[in-house]
């Protein structure tokens, strides 16, 4: 809050404005109305009605009714708008600039809602300058403007207060009634209006010079509407807030905001309060010390003991050549150690100086922190010969553990096992960025744990995950308070040693770039051979060798990552597993993992394969195995509360105990369920989380041959569902659909969950199958699932996530998968398991689909 509000009206804003009211007669003159409405000025051309005013425009200022407030009038437009209204004896309304840098302002910039004003004084300085004394009326909303006049005038509606009292006193001269009847039985009035003088007299309190004569004042209003209205002009908010405080007609809502204001004002104050008297304390507490550190120097230097600071000197002198760092680090380590020698201990510098220091020297330079050097022995290390240094890599060994970690994954185990031959062969060669993609819980994060195990080299993780400043990658400048190296340097810390596996974990949600930089940006360094040989942190201002590190990077998606990013990185698709596939996982490592986490063993506790197979397809539904894994601990748990109680010795899980434990299955075995209405055909998507089954449903109404889409489609979807709907037209004839069923019918065409975003072209064969069905009078057989994107000539385009789709195909108990002939190559991705289980058509022609799932019509 504020004792003197100004105002900027009719000033350039490069100008400082004349608001502040002289105290010596003979700087200003004070002109009372009726003098000033004397001299000489421009009339209307034709009078003002009487449901308009004369207006106004200000700049950064808000006039609330109830208040008084000094103006500057500088533009000879408004100077002429004032006296106009005070030879008229008329109000003036008051409209805040929303645009203040116009000098000229019309209609548009101009806010709609103000305060109509009663002149109270004109004050003209003897340099020219204008000001008026205003007092507040009543608000007002602008209906129209009026054009004609050489000022600006409107229509207006004036606006009662919504919780006054009904009134019969009769309006003044000028039209207005006496504003602000207390509504004395409304008790939430009432009772908002008491705390907001509570808060705005704590407010003057915490105020370092209020004059006291403004507590008095607010102790007098009662009227919560007034008193809303006198603090909303007095508060050092800014002139938007007032602004919304003027347009806020209903009262409580008024209340409420400004309450809301105080109580963040009164926090500032507060706070700024706490911090003053901290400071002052600190700054006190300071020179005591450095008081005391001087004299506990000199009478050391009379005891003749030993000098803290130079010890300190030499164990960091120490250090710098034990660390071995290359040359230019070396140089500009000693140059930092030779500036802290010169600085007091109660220098704040000279802590952020030791600091960087010590994160110089604890840095693995040489490859490991403590290595073979000689002590004294200052040694600059060639980055070449450094990499040579790599822990020996045994092919055999890495082989043994992927395969002991991890169960198939064939692809990906060949091509680190490739990745790791090159590595051996040819260790100071530039080695590629291996970026694990797929769906949760498929292995990525513990590959790279096999990885670093068969190397023989430390595991470190980063999670980018939700990172959105770019210092969390390169670090922060020194000059910060607080300042540290980036999430690279400090793991390297971490870790003691820069041969070792570092882990970017959910590299594909970075934050989006914005005001703290682009952290995916600040990858590009780090994840480039080319380049990382030289990283430079901005904490640390030296280049760091990255290139001995084996950079490993995971994530769900591509589509999320920065071209350039993923340009750097080779891309190794992990996809989800099989049914047969999770069952030798969980009996592999699963299980074993959830006995020893419940405190159990294989003597105490026996789960079958029939109960672990139900488990997998009744109570999960996942590309990865995570939820499998919770599943297995809620059933190891069940048991160990029965072992721990006494009941039972041993327990023996099979199929019959899941439901009492698990409870209802959560999906049903055969998704892909029978119909024998027309018009629903089956297709596959792929999502982040793996494939799944969609179902394709249309319907038809008369109509004028609308296509109506519902179920969160996206524009590539849409695009597909009108490519199918006039590819049916095309062949209505080939596929006896009479033409008046299109003419004169809409079709729908709609995919459930529609709560769930959807879009791609694979579904165009399934639209196409689907609508062709509806028309035709003819179900879809309900164990055929298909995919595909479609031309308009009926040919069948290629798609991607083979795998994952005819994996959901499996998994909901589809027969047969049609696929687009040019994806038969893909066919080699899918488990040999899968392919046994299932019947493949490859398409061509959309024709092909319909004689598969529509067997019953003639083409």
């Amino acid at each position: 809050m504020t004792a003197v509000p100004q105002s900027t009206e009719g000033r350039a804003p490069n100008k400082e404005p004349t608001v502040e009211r002289t105290d010596e007669p003979t700087s200003a003159i004070d002109t009372p109305a009726s003098e000033a409405a004397s001299r000489p000025q421009p009339e209307a051309p034709h009078p003002i009605p009487q449901d308009a005013l004369i207006i106004l425009a200000v700049r950064n200022v808000v006039v609330f009714p109830g208040t008084i407030m000094p103006l500057a009038i500088g533009r000879p437009r408004s100077q002429a708008a004032v006296q106009e209204a005070i030879r008229l004896e008329r109000p003036v309304g008051v409209l805040l600039q929303s645009k203040p840098e116009v000098d000229e302002p019309g209609p548009d910039d101009v806010h709609w809602v103000g305060t109509s004003t009663d002149v109270l004084r004109y004050l003209t300085g003897p340099d020219g300058a204008h000001q008026a004394v205003v007092r507040g009326l009543r608000r007002f909303r602008v209906t129209e403007f009026l054009t004609g006049y050489p000022f600006a005038v409107a229509r207006v509606q004036y606006i009662d207060e919504p919780a006054e009292k009904p009134t019969d006193e009769p309006a003044d001269e000028r039209g207005n009634k006496p504003a602000h009847q207390p509504a004395s039985d409304d008790a939430e009035i009432e009772g908002r209006g008491r705390a907001l003088k509570q808060s705005a007299l704590e407010t003057l309190q915490l105020l370092p010079q209020a004059p006291p004569e403004m507590s008095a004042a607010l102790q007098g209003i009662d009227d919560p509407a007034q008193l809303a209205d006198v603090i909303g002009g007095l508060m050092d908010s800014t002139p938007e807030e007032k602004q919304a405080l003027l347009e806020t007609f209903d009262l409580k809502a008024r209340l409420d905001k400004l309450l809301e204001l105080l109580a963040r004002r009164i926090q500032v104050l507060k706070v700024s309060r706490d911090v003053t008297a901290r400071t002052h304390e600190s700054i006190g507490d300071l020179n005591r010390k450095h008081l005391l550190r001087e004299q506990m120097r000199t009478i050391q230097k009379e005891l003749g003991e030993g000098d803290d600071s130079a010890e300190e000197m030499d164990e960091l002198d120490k250090a710098i050549t034990q660390a071995r760092m290359p040359a230019e680090v070396d140089k500009v380590a000693r140059k930092e150690l030779k500036r802290l020698s010169r600085m007091s201990d109660a220098s704040g510098e000279a802590s952020m100086v030791r600091t960087y220091l010590e994160w110089l020297t604890e840095l693995p330079w040489t490859g490991a922190v403590g290595s073979d050097a000689e002590a004294g022995v200052d040694v600059a290390v060639d980055p070449a010969v450094a990499r040579t240094t790599d822990p020996t890599i045994d092919i055999s060994e890495a082989r043994r553990v992927l395969d002991q970690d991890h169960f198939g994954l064939e692809k990906v185990k060949k091509r680190i096992l490739e990745y790791l031959a090159v590595r051996k062969l040819n260790p100071s060669g530039r080695s590629p960025i291996l970026c694990f993609v797929g769906p949760p819980g498929v292995g990525k994060t513990s590959l790279g744990q096999s990885i670093a195990k068969a190397t023989g080299r430390k595991f470190v993780r980063v999670s980018l995950g939700g990172v959105h400043d770019e210092a969390e990658i390169r670090g922060h400048r020194r000059t910060y308070v607080g300042a540290l190296p980036g999430n690279i340097i400090q793991s390297l810390r971490k870790v003691g040693t820069s041969h070792c596996v570092m882990m970017l974990d959910e590299v594909d949600k970075l934050g989006a770039g914005g005001f703290h930089g682009d952290p995916a940006s600040a990858l590009l360094e780090v994840l480039d051979p080319e380049q990382n040989a030289t990283f430079r942190d901005t904490y640390l201002a030296v280049p760091f060798d990255l290139s001995r590190v084996m950079f490993l990077c995971t994530a769900n998606v591509l589509d999320t990552i920065s071209g350039p990013l993923r340009d750097r990185m080779e891309i190794i698709h992990l996809p989800g597993y099989t049914a047969q596939e999770k069952l030798q996982i969980a009996r592999r490592y699963l299980v074993a993992r959830q006995l020893v986490a419940n405190g159990l063993d294989a003597q105490r506790l026996e789960i079958s394969d029939a109960a672990l197979t139900a488990i997998i397809e009744d109570y999960t539904r996942e590309a990865g195995v995570r939820n499998l894994e919770r599943e297995i601990g809620s059933v190891f748990r069940n048991a160990a509360v029965r072992i721990a109680e006494g009941q039972v010795q041993r327990v023996v899980i099979d199929v019959p105990d899941l439901a009492a434990i698990l409870g209802p299955t959560k999906f049903e075995a055969d998704v892909a369920m029978g119909s024998d209405i027309p018009g629903v055909a089956t297709g596959l998507a792929w999502t982040p989380v793996g494939g799944d089954i969609l179902f394709i449903e249309a319907s038809r109404s008369p109509g004028t041959g609308r296509l109506i889409l519902t179920g969160q489609l996206g524009e590539v979807m849409k695009e597909s569902a009108q490519a199918a709907l006039s590819l049916v037209k095309a062949r209505a004839s080939a596929l006896g659909i009479a033409p008046d069923a299109l003419e004169k019918s809409d079709m729908h065409i709609h995919v459930p969950a529609g709560a769930t975003p959807k879009d791609g072209p694979s579904a165009g064969v399934a639209m196409y199958v689907a609508l062709t069905s509806l028309l035709t009078g003819r179900p879809v057989r309900s164990d055929v699932a298909m995919t595909g994107e479609i031309s308009l000539r009926g040919l069948v385009l290629p798609i991607g996530g083979v795998k994952e789709k005819v994996l959901a195909a499996l998994r909901a108990g589809i027969k047969t998968v049609m696929l687009p002939a040019r994806n038969e190559r893909d066919l080699e991705d899918i488990p040999a398991e899968a392919r046994a289980q299932l019947n493949f058509v490859w398409l061509k022609q959309v024709d092909d689909a319909i004689q598969v799932a529509v067997p019953v019509l003639s083409t």
